[in-house]
Parts: structure tokens; C-alpha cells; sequence
């Protein structure tokens, strides 16, 4: 529940006059349904009552009607009201939701990102946060509401009706709707996890189905992944056929529920009544105050079987959420220069791993190219992953310009550090729009010359130009183009420092040659260090740094 209430928190402090405002509304809905009842009951109990006394022409009928007539006409105008209020502030603050998420999200650990599936990413920014515009609308207002006007309609009932009626109404609307919500809430929670699971693995499924579609066909398994998307899909409609079995059987206990203080308002009015404790007419008020206050826990249902779903998808969402001071301070920009100097640096997996390399020194100074060599796994990427500042280092110092990376802000290190992965990013759309992501205001020529030192400005025209459209993740590249074009991308961004994780990857030797002679041709003064595996890429450096790797 402690993340229900940081998402609640959340909510609530990005439109409070709203929400405070919808529910004020909210509950005077509630109560003036209540009032239109019982005034409805008292005014045709009292009317009849006057008529069997022949005191018909004495009584007076055109305040207690002008009185319903107002009642009905504002109820109206106060659920819509209630509904503009509250409605616009959950979009509103769901909408800020998504942003805190997606900003949480990008300040995670490197190494958190690196485990994030695209399909997990999307299932979070949008069905986690879809599924918790309930818990506003569904579960919180309604219930402030619901008891808020059970209160003080049991309040109204003491005094203008009798104690007793009023503990009747007021007691069973809020012993028994409880009691339906917690047992309720026990029966739902696990289907309701299962549907949310179910849904999530359709989703992922189905991604990896379009994404994957391709290999699918050619090992012949689109079939049996087709069969793992419609596997998940009954699983959640089993799941969901459960939970509107029991939403409907609370439905019926809460109506049960509200008969049953309604037949106990009668008999208890009629009883006081016939001992000439109140009125018919004060009894009759009574009823048909117990009668509207059905409404207030009609929610009650509803949010009982989206309440496992709205859990789980906030045990999800509040931690990315939650603001990370450490990352904060850093507010420093990296010294003038682009030399990179690397000092005893080691790093560890885990505060119970060993090291993963030997304390490590050297230094990549402006216009120098140095090589990272090592087997797998002995910490190459790891090392550029520091020097971009994307992780902490366990031990040493890592400077650019005389400067910590670690205390330079995320936004100046990236203006003047480039980091190229292992694993590159394109989107589907045009070359040039690929290519604008790292500089928008790019201009055409400035493309092609980026194109030109990574030795794609033939490949490009051939398909067609700048223009030329790419499928998802690049479809329509090769491996190796697509590798180039993302080192072109680079190149727009004219940082001081480039960071390369074995960037030839894919290509054949001639063109990694006259790749890794472009790049330097276009960054002549940038500092390069490069994680190299291949022969070639080592040749092009200038000197090879070796990690020795921890048994």
C-alpha cells in the first residue's frame, strides 16, 4: 500500500485545488441526492397525512416542491461540475505521472537502463499509468465521498429524524459496505494480478512477435510465437471472467446490503412512529434517506476488483518516480580540453563482487586515438561506460578537462562527451531524421559529410537519398550500415571526447579502414578512445592500453 500513497501523493500535491474541489463536489452530489429523497418522502408522507386530516388546503406545498425542484436542477449541475473537476485533474496529473516516470526512468542506473526491455518500457508509460487513473476516480474520491456524506447525512438524520434511525442508516452503510470491500478485496487480488500479468505478457508478446516477425518466418516458429500470444490472451480473460464474477457477486451483497438498512428504517420509523416518538412524515425521511444513500457505495465494486491491478502497477511505477538526490549535485561542467585522464580506476559489480580489472591508468589526450584491448568480460565496455559518466566508478579517478566526471552535470558531460555502444538505436524514419537526433539543426551538407567519413554517402544515395525511409529499428539497413550511420550520427555531434565500443563491428577490412580514417579526418582534435577487438581497429590507434583482468 506505501506505493498506492506515493502515487496518491504524487497526484494529489500536481492538482490539489482540483481535486479538493471535485471532491467537495462529490460529496454534495451525494447529499443533495440524500436531501431530494428524503425531502421527497417527507413532503408526499406529509401531504398524504395532511389530506386524511382535512387539513389539505392548510398545508403548504410550493416550498417543499420549489425545494425538490432545486435540489434535482443543482444535483445536475453539481455532478457535472464534480466530473470537469475531477476528470480534467486526473489527465492532468497522470500526464505530469508519464513525465516524472519517463525523467525517473532516464536518471536509473546504467545498468538498470541496459535491463530494460523496450516492451517492459511501454507496458510502464502506458498501461501501468492508464490502470492507475482509477485510484483517484474509482477508489479515493469516491470513497472520501461516499463517507463524508454518510457522516453527515447520519448527522442530519439525529437530528430531524431520531438517534436510533440515524445509527441504523449511518452504521450499516458503514459496517457493511466495509466488510463487502475487505472480503471482496481478498477474493480479487489474485485474479486480478493474474489479468494484469496476462496483459502485460500479451503485450510483450505481442512486440516481440512484430519485431521478431521476420526471423520468426525463417525458422519457421511465427506459428508457435502466434500461440504464445493467444495462450496469454485466455489466461487474461479467464482472469478477468473471475474477477467480474466476483465484482458482481459484491454487487449484489451491496445491494443486499442497502435493502437490508432500508427495510430496517422502516420497520424502526414505523415502530417510532406508532410509539409517538416522530412523525410518519420524519420517518418516511428516514427510508428514503437510506434509499439514496445506496449510491455512495456503489463504487465500492468496482474499485474492489481494479484494486490488485492499480497495486501492481504501483509497486512499478513509484520507484522510477521517487526523486534520486544523489544524482542531483552534480552541477559542475568538465574543464577546458578534451584530455581524458584515467587514475588507479576499478570498478565492481556488486559491494560482495571482487574487482573486475586491475587498477588502471593512462591518459587520451586532444587529437590522440587509444585502444582498449582485453578479452571479453575483462571490463572494456565498462571502462567507456565511466569515462561517459554513466557509472560510478569503484575506486580511482576519472577526469575530462582536470574535471570529476563524477561531479559534472548528465546535460554539460553530454555536450561534450559521445558514447557509441555496443547495441545502437535507430527509429523508423527517414535517413535524415535518424541522423537529426544528435544535431537538429543540422543542415543537409553537414549530413552528407558525416556520411561521407563513415563511408555510407553511396549506400544512402543508392536508396535514395537523405529521404530514404528505414523500418523499424532501422529495417532496411544492413548490419553494418546501420552501424555506420549510427557513427555518423555521432560525428554531428563534434564532441571532445568520443567513446566507441568496437565500432567496426560487422564491417569487412577495407571499410573499417576507411571508416576509422574518417572519423579521425572529422574529428581532428577529439580525444578517441575506442574498445577494440579487432586488429584493425587497434592498428588505427595511435597506442593500446591493455586491462588485466582479475582472476
Amino acid at each position: 500500500m506505501r506505493a498506492l500513497l506515493t502515487i496518491l501523493t504524487a497526484m494529489f500535491t500536481a492538482e490539489r485545488r482540483s481535486f479538493l474541489r471535485g471532491l467537495a463536489l462529490a460529496a454534495l452530489v451525494l447529499l443533495m441526492g440524500a436531501a431530494l429523497f428524503g425531502l421527497s418522502g417527507w413532503f408526499i408522507t406529509a401531504a398524504t397525512a395532511a389530506g386524511l386530516a382535512g387539513a389539505g388546503l392548510a398545508f403548504d406545498a410550493s416550498r417543499p416542491a420549489a425545494f425538490v425542484r432545486y435540489l434535482a436542477l443543482g444535483r445536475t449541475a453539481a455532478r457535472y461540475g464534480e466530473r470537469l473537476f475531477t476528470h480534467d485533474a486526473t489527465l492532468r496529473a497522470l500526464s505530469q505521472l508519464r513525465i516524472r516516470l519517463l525523467r525517473g526512468l532516464l536518471d536509473s542506473p546504467w545498468r538498470a537502463l541496459e535491463r530494460l526491455r523496450a516492451n517492459a518500457f511501454l507496458n510502464r508509460v502506458t498501461a501501468d499509468i492508464d490502470a492507475l487513473d482509477g485510484l483517484a476516480l474509482r477508489l479515493v474520491l469516491p470513497g472520501l465521498a461516499g463517507n463524508a456524506a454518510i457522516l453527515i447525512a447520519t448527522a442530519a438524520l439525529w437530528a430531524l429524524v431520531h438517534p436510533a434511525v440515524a445509527l441504523l442508516v449511518g452504521g450499516g452503510y458503514l459496517i457493511g459496505p466495509f466488510a463487502v470491500f475487505l472480503l471482496g478485496t481478498r477474493q480479487a487480488q489474485k485474479p486480478s494480478r493474474q489479468a494484469e500479468a496476462a496483459l502485460q505478457a500479451t503485450r510483450s508478446r505481442l512486440i516481440d512477435l512484430i519485431a521478431a516477425r521476420d526471423d520468426l518466418a525463417v525458422y519457421g516458429q511465427l506459428q508457435t510465437a502466434r500461440d504464445h500470444v493467444a495462450t496469454a490472451q485466455a489466461r487474461h480473460h479467464q482472469a478477468r471472467d473471475r474477477l467480474d464474477r466476483i465484482e458482481r457477486r459484491s454487487s449484489l451483497a451491496l445491494d443486499l446490503t442497502g435493502a437490508a438498512v432500508t427495510a430496517g428504517a422502516l420497520a424502526l420509523g414505523a415502530h417510532l412512529a406508532q410509539a409517538g416518538s416522530i412523525s410518519a412524515a420524519q420517518a418516511a425521511i428516514g427510508v428514503f434517506v437510506a434509499l439514496a444513500l445506496a449510491e455512495a457505495v456503489g463504487p465500492v465494486a468496482r474499485a474492489m476488483s481494479e484494486l490488485g491491478r492499480m497495486l501492481q502497477a504501483a509497486r512499478r511505477v513509484a520507484p522510477a518516480i521517487t526523486e534520486q538526490p544523489a544524482a542531483v549535485h552534480a552541477t559542475h561542467a568538465p574543464g577546458p580540453g578534451g584530455a581524458l585522464e584515467i587514475t588507479g580506476l576499478t570498478y565492481r559489480h556488486g559491494p560482495d563482487r571482487g574487482d573486475l580489472f586491475h587498477p588502471l591508468s593512462f591518459a587520451v589526450a586532444p587529437g590522440e586515438t587509444v585502444a582498449l584491448t582485453g578479452p571479453s568480460g575483462s571490463g572494456k565496455s565498462t571502462v567507456l561506460l565511466i569515462a561517459a559518466g554513466c557509472l560510478p566508478p569503484g575506486g580511482g579517478r576519472v577526469c575530462l578537462g582536470d574535471t570529476d566526471v563524477t561531479r559534472c552535470s548528465r546535460k554539460k558531460l553530454n555536450d561534450r562527451v559521445t558514447l557509441v555502444p555496443q547495441r545502437h538505436a535507430l527509429i523508423s524514419g527517414s535517413v535524415a531524421q535518424n541522423l537529426r537526433l544528435a544535431a537538429p539543426e543540422a543542415g543537409d551538407d553537414a549530413l552528407w559529410a558525416a556520411l561521407d567519413a563513415t563511408a555510407l554517402r553511396d549506400t544512402v544515395a543508392d536508396k535514395g537519398g537523405l529521404d530514404a525511409m528505414l523500418g523499424f529499428r532501422g529495417a532496411g539497413l544492413s548490419g553494418g550500415e546501420a552501424r555506420r550511420l549510427v557513427l555518423a550520427r555521432a560525428l554531428l555531434r563534434k564532441p571532445d571526447l568520443l567513446l566507441l565500443d568496437e565500432p567496426t563491428e560487422g564491417l569487412d577490412q577495407a571499410t573499417a579502414a576507411q571508416v576509422m580514417q574518417g572519423l579521425r579526418r572529422a574529428l581532428p582534435d577529439a580525444a578517441i578512445l575506442i574498445a577494440a577487438h579487432r586488429p584493425g581497429e587497434i592498428e588505427a590507434a595511435d597506442r593500446a592500453v591493455a586491462i588485466d583482468a582479475r582472476d
